[in-house]
């Protein structure tokens, strides 16, 4: 991993991308989405404040728990003056997002369940599979598209 001299106070998208493991298109797309941003130069190009090493992390991290990204904005944004989110920001953040986790897990837990029968029987049946058709509120109809 390139090293960015500590005196340097912004950084191209280019080193930011390396610094922080994120693919540049990846940092664009924070951008557009509001996420991060930066400043252009002259030359159009951009210019990340060495801060943005967190925020990033900060939005990496969330997304690994499987935050959504309209949920990490809408956190971010609640900083004062948008600030890089700190431990004691991202303890309380986390702990708003427990109980959305929480539910997830019991989601995957479920389906892990769900799972092993139809690996087994394969059927993959629509009138009677759960896993393939969790919320089919026709099935009771019989199976296949209904048109009317």
């Amino acid at each position: 991993m390139p090293q960015i001299p500590t005196t340097l106070h912004e950084l191209t998208v280019g080193q930011l991308a390396a610094r922080s493991g994120a693919a540049v298109s990846a940092l664009h797309f924070y951008e557009a989405k509001g996420l991060i941003s930066s400043r252009r130069t002259a030359g159009n190009q951009r210019r990340f404040e060495r801060d943005t090493l967190r925020r990033v992390a900060f939005i990496r991290a969330a997304q690994r728990v499987g935050i959504p990204l309209a949920t990490i904005r809408e956190a971010l944004a609640r900083l004062p003056e948008e600030r890089t989110p700190t431990a004691e920001d991202w303890a309380e953040l986390s702990e708003a997002w427990r109980g959305e986790l929480d539910e997830r897990i019991k989601r995957l837990e479920r389906l892990r369940d769900r799972l092993d029968g139809c690996i087994g029987c394969g059927c993959l049946s629509l009138e009677t599979c759960a896993l393939s058709n969790p919320d089919d509120r026709f099935g009771g109809r019989g199976c296949g598209s209904l048109l009317s």
